[in-house]
């Protein structure tokens, strides 16, 4: 049998996506075609909402999904890909160079201007792509040569050009509900056309639960177990796979934590580790330190971030806090993992537990503002240095009163300078040891 050039392509093409459709990963197999068929993100996809309400009309503006692995981005792209009458063609921003976009952008202007078609344009990790990248992308977004769909996990207010942010709808899908997860894992084991239907699997509940929970909302990460599961699992008595509690442990080993220390979680978790602390909510704040740990977040980046706490949190209320603190920092360097992890719990319970006073991080912006707002003041002579031949006569500290000289080792003195005498800038709060010191400053002021 002969085949022309041509038809061997075809021929080859034809063979390589039968045999992709075939072996591909369960995830990718069950990708949902339809609407219809997608599972959670009610909050964007929902028969009332804007997103529903456009893929069906087929009305697409630019757009970018938003949201950690595994909660259907490309499955959204795709599902607009299968209901579209525009041309959809997809980058990979990992793989994709200037010269993949010129190819693009060149047919996608020969089918509008040939063809009056719209081309859609899905660019998976679009925060990959660096600024010249996307920047090349914006005139074409512009003026309609292209209709961009862009994924990441990364928050985009951040990785994603301004300007392509301004001409975008982003949508922030949402780690999925266990139940959904359920839904998922049931549909794969049953399935028989794109699932694991035909190998006669029975999913214990226990299992299903445990699957669905550890799961962390990612369906990738589910789906690739119970594919794992129902591969490597051999075929009982009964001449069935039992996927029992046991197996599904197996398949998920470790907890998949949705934590990138380059990313967005890693910001949002430690914004809630410091929150906590402030809060005075030592279990939570020693849950995130754990969530941290666990995902090898730089145990001297969590000791500066108690460091900091300490100081801005607690303050005068608990002066020992930031000792904790520093001395916590230097043991876990001196230490090392894993033992570090019990000395940052005795650090975060410390200051977490303590009494509270910003008072000290108010101080310092309001004499900062004044700084860097007002007129530098003039220091009073009798403050200035007097410790050198000739200060005498120029007036330098000339009238000074030594405190120690007074009752209480305290003197009544201006030490602002004129322009700003009656300034206050430190206010002990009424809370742990600020109240102490607020009592010892009436006393002394009262005494004078």
């Amino acid at each position: 049998m002969k085949f022309h050039g041509g038809n061997v392509v075809d021929l080859f093409d034809y063979m390589r996506t039968n045999t992709m459709k075939k072996e591909s990963p369960l995830a990718s197999r069950l990708r949902p075609r339809t609407l219809e068929e997608v599972v959670g993100q009610k909050h964007i996809i929902g028969k009332d909402k804007l997103l529903y309400r456009a893929i069906k009309a087929d009305k697409i503006s630019s757009i970018i999904f938003y949201g950690p692995p595994g909660t259907g981005k490309t499955t959204l792209a795709k599902v607009i890909a299968n209901t579209t009458s525009s041309i959809f063609t997809q980058l990979n921003a990992t793989t994709s160079g200037k010269k993949d976009m010129e190819a693009v952008i060149a047919e996608a202007k020969n089918n509008l201007g040939m063809y009056g078609k719209k081309t859609i344009l899905f660019i998976d990790e679009i925060h990959r792509f660096n600024k010249s990248q996307q920047d090349y992308l914006l005139p074409f977004v512009e003026d309609g040569t292209i209709i961009l769909i862009g994924a990441t996990t990364e928050n985009p207010y951040f990785e994603v050009n301004s300007a392509l942010i301004s001409r975008s709808i982003i949508f922030e899908l949402n780690p999925l509900e266990k139940d959904d997860i359920k839904i998922l894992l049931k549909r794969a084991i049953t399935d028989e056309e794109r699932g694991l239907g035909a190998y006669g699997a029975k999913l214990y509940d226990d299992a299903l639960e445990f699957l669905a929970d550890v799961s962390n909302g990612d369906a990738r990460s589910a789906l690739n177990a119970i594919e794992l599961g129902v591969l490597t699992t051999e075929r009982s008595e009964d001449g069935l796979i039992h996927i029992t509690l046991d197996v599904a442990s197996e398949c998920i080993q470790k907890r998949a934590l949705k934590y990138d220390k380059g990313g967005d979680s890693h910001y949002d978790t430690i914004s809630a580790f410091i929150k906590s602390m402030r809060g005075s909510d030592p279990d939570a704040a020693v849950y995130y330190l754990a969530r941290m740990l666990y995902a090898g977040e730089d145990v001297a980046f969590i000791a500066r971030r108690i460091m900091i706490c300490a100081a801005e949190d607690v303050g005068n209320a608990d002066p020992n806090a930031l000792v904790v603190a520093v001395n916590a920092s230097l043991a876990v360097e001196r230490v090392g993992m894993p033992e570090a992890q019990i000395i940052l719990a005795q650090a975060v319970t410390y200051v977490a537990s303590a009494p509270k006073s910003n008072s000290a991080v108010k101080a310092i912006e309001a004499a900062m503002k004044v700084v860097e707002t007002e007129k530098t003041a003039t220091i009073p002579p009798y403050l200035r240095d007097a410790h050198y031949k000739g200060a005498e006569k120029l007036g330098r500290g000339i009238g000074y009163k030594y405190a120690h000289d007074y009752k209480n080792h305290y003197v009544k003195q201006q030490y602002l300078p004129d322009e700003i005498k009656d300034y206050v800038f430190y206010v002990p709060s009424d809370n742990g040891y600020e109240k102490t010191i607020k009592e010892y400053f009436k006393k002394i002021k009262e005494e004078a």
